[in-house]
């Protein structure tokens, strides 16, 4: 854990445990590391509700972890599972679920107990996707969140130990039947393992050339902050300007991740576009782009010798109702502060393709602040019932918006570059 640190003092820890060897022996490890600076933990099993059993398994998590002093809150995945892709939606509902708690609680470090062989298994996952060098580091000890941070302090522990541990303390664990399940790729893994050990792909070295591949990382995305901070303009309006010509001037290593993190900041979606699609992009920008493109959610358009990232209008979030006296954050971009005594009725969402139009003939002829027509559509408007109430960000507010909407500002979910806090330029940080 000290490698993980700074922790305040008394530090609250939430677990994520579902059960099985490697999560209920970090539950235990964490509770002991935390009483010993008086902290405490909060473990958190979720509940996927995708087996019969699923519930009595998390209640006898419950009883395990009480046994031990531990406090343990039951999270449930509820509503309708989707028919494709169920994997990728269960973890996505696990991680929600598994955030919302910890802000929630005001606990700022969610600890997840991937271990030694979970690193491996990742490396070569994602060798055979032909991942780059984000890819191929796996998975990183700390990642920051919207609410704290994400830890994992067993990657460099093996498998084999947590479960001797265990066993030590005559603690049962669940047996998972998806870890016996050669429907999925980890699985197969598992079975080539002592053929990998034989020639030397043991999971301790496959393990230590991701750490080394994640230090390489760090120094490569040290390069890419700066060339942010120095060639990326962000407006407040939630598009970026950059110059294809500067990007053809850097490393392309560095270049390519630029690129991938204007997508995921200007963009507000979770997903890294894959490397083939990046590295497409990056070429028909450096040759000289002449048509508009879209990745990653964002449209690519070029104007002169720039180009605008700005937000895709198809891809971007419904409109959301607005309550009196909340804060939200709409479409992993900005965030809304509605006034405690406004009325009800209120929604925010996108202009659309008509929302030039209809803002300039609110303001009667007034000249509209100077936003690229392409990023007019993806500005958020406020509406109630008779249609735009504002559009801060055009200069349009009806009488008495100003005291309805209190706050409104651009928060991506993923920031461009920390560097930019000492340049002065207009970053998110």
């Amino acid at each position: 854990m000290e490698p993980l640190g700074p922790f305040e003092t008394g530090p609250r820890l939430a677990v994520a445990v579902s059960g099985g060897a490697d999560s209920l022996a970090l539950a235990l490890l964490a509770a002991q590391w935390a009483r010993a600076r008086g902290g405490e933990v909060l473990a958190l099993t979720v509940d996927h509700r995708l087996r019969p059993d699923s519930t009595a398994e998390a209640e006898r998590v419950g009883e395990w972890l009480g046994g031990e002093g531990i406090a343990h809150r039951i999270l449930a995945w509820e509503g309708d599972k989707p028919a494709a892709d169920l994997q990728a939606a269960a973890r996505a509902a696990r991680y929600r679920l598994l955030g919302e708690a910890c802000a929630a609680e005001g606990i700022l470090h969610l600890l997840v107990a991937h271990h030694q062989d979970d690193q491996a298994e990742t490396l070569l996952l994602r060798l055979g996707r032909g991942s780059g060098l984000d890819g191929l580091s796996a998975m990183a000890p700390e990642r920051p969140t919207a609410w704290g941070r994400l830890l994992r302090p067993l990657l460099v522990v093996p498998r084999a130990r947590l479960e001797a541990f265990l066993r030590h303390r005559g603690q049962d664990w669940v047996q998972d039947p998806s870890n016996r399940n050669e429907a999925f790729a980890r699985v197969r893994l598992r079975r080539l393992a002592g053929d990998l050990a034989a020639e030397g792909m043991t999971a301790q070295r496959l393990g230590q050339t991701a750490g080394r591949l994640a230090r390489a990382q760090t120094a490569v995305d040290a390069m890419v902050a700066e060339a942010a901070a120095r060639h990326v303009t962000l407006d407040p309006a939630g598009y970026a300007r950059l110059q294809p010509k500067v990007l053809a001037r850097l490393p392309e290593e560095v270049g390519l991740r630029l690129l991938a993190r204007l997508l995921l900041c200007v963009g507000g979606e979770d997903v890294t576009p894959r490397l083939e699609r990046l590295e497409r992009l990056y070429t028909a920008l450096t040759a000289g782009l002449e048509t508009a493109r879209t990745l990653a959610g964002c449209r690519i358009v070029p104007v002169g010798e720039t180009v605008i990232i700005c937000r895709e209008p198809a891809r971007m979030s419904p409109p959301v109702d607005l309550a009196p006296g909340t804060r939200i954050r709409w479409d992993g971009r900005f965030e809304a502060m509605v006034a405690r005594d406004a009325s009800p009725g209120l929604r925010l969402g996108g202009l659309g393709p008509q929302g030039r139009s209809k803002v300039q003939e609110l303001m009667g002829g007034k000249p509209l602040e100077p936003v690229p027509a392409c990023v007019i559509p993806t500005l958020p408007g406020l509406y109630d019932e008779r249609g735009i109430l504002a559009a801060p960000l055009l200069g349009y507010n009806r009488d008495g918006a100003g005291r309805v909407l209190v706050g409104l500002h651009a928060s991506p979910l993923h920031v461009l570059s920390v560097f930019a806090c000492a340049s002065g330029n207009r970053h998110y940080l």
